[in-house]
């Protein structure tokens, strides 16, 4: 299968690459610059994408977007978010609508997140759930409309929702290490809300499972023993052999971010019904599973 993978020199696209290619298949990277430069491919922003770059390809993996973790959120920077989502899905949905029917591909996985359904305390989330409200929510509901004019064309699309991707090579667990390995760490606010997460590893194989099942529509990535940010704390401080004595007001997180913290330590308690009835089996499962594989 030949695999074109916007994003694909990120944590999430690398690491895919390097397995979809382990497994036989020949996975590339789209490369993302203005069309001066003779070696991009594609300026999402621009709305431009050179000849050839995803004629001819099985599927299509759409991973690219900045960061919703990095820097405060002002006015600028919201329109990045969006933009980099929205306006890129855009640029790649009607670009795969313009080629031949023989040159489209088969499949479109597009990221999404579990941002899309909002703030919903103790409500157990399947891809049923309806959308929810706020600024992240508005955002992905966008991105996945962008996304599903894919199928409009013929295209098996596939909204991956993704939770909190766990590496110790990424955000957030990088940045959580240092300070819990000092004996510093706690929970986030009163820590009671619930904490969608995912290894790296298992984003990955969810992916590539995608690609070979016969899955559409939104797939809520998160694994399936759901945990709250308190138990999120206790697990990585076990894991850790470290106190976890000392919670982070909210407040630090907006003087950070420039934005309410609600908006990203929503509680979301996801089921990934879609993923598992489609036969997927997770290797880290659990929180403390996880932990021990990331940290070893």
């Amino acid at each position: 299968m030949r695999v074109a993978v916007t994003g694909g020199t990120g944590l999430i696209g690398s690491a895919l690459i390097e397995r979809l290619t382990a497994e036989g298949h020949e996975a590339v990277a789209v490369r993302r610059g203005p069309q001066s430069d003779p070696a991009a491919q594609w300026d999402p922003a621009a709305g431009w994408v050179r000849a050839g770059t995803f004629a001819g390809a099985d599927a299509v993996v759409h991973l690219s977007g900045a960061s919703i973790g990095e820097g405060r959120w002002t006015g600028s920077r919201r329109e990045v978010l969006r933009s980099s989502r929205i306006d890129s899905t855009r640029t790649l949905v009607e670009h795969l609508g313009s080629l031949a029917t023989e040159d489209r591909p088969d499949v479109l996985i597009s990221q999404s997140a579990v941002g899309y359904y909002g703030e919903r305390g103790d409500e157990e989330l399947t891809e049923a759930a309806a959308p929810g409200t706020g600024i992240l929510a508005d955002l992905v509901i966008a991105w996945e409309r962008e996304a599903t004019r894919a199928e409009e064309h013929g295209i098996r699309t596939v909204r991956h929702r993704s939770a909190i991707v766990l590496s110790k090579d990424g955000p957030p667990l990088s940045r959580l290490l240092l300070p819990f390995r000092l004996g510093i760490g706690g929970n986030l606010g009163n820590g009671r809300w619930w904490m969608p997460w995912v290894t790296l590893e298992d984003e990955v194989r969810s992916i590539a499972h995608a690609l070979t099942n016969d899955v559409s529509g939104p797939v809520n990535v998160a694994a399936p023993e759901a945990v709250t940010n308190a138990g999120f704390t206790k697990a990585l401080g076990r894991a850790l052999r470290r106190p976890t004595l000392f919670p982070v007001p909210m407040f630090a997180y907006r003087l950070a971010f420039g934005q309410d913290p609600a908006e990203l330590f929503a509680s979301q308690r996801v089921v990934p019904q879609a993923l598992t009835a489609s036969g997927f089996e997770f290797a880290q499962p659990d929180i403390d599973a996880a932990f021990d594989s990331l940290l070893r």
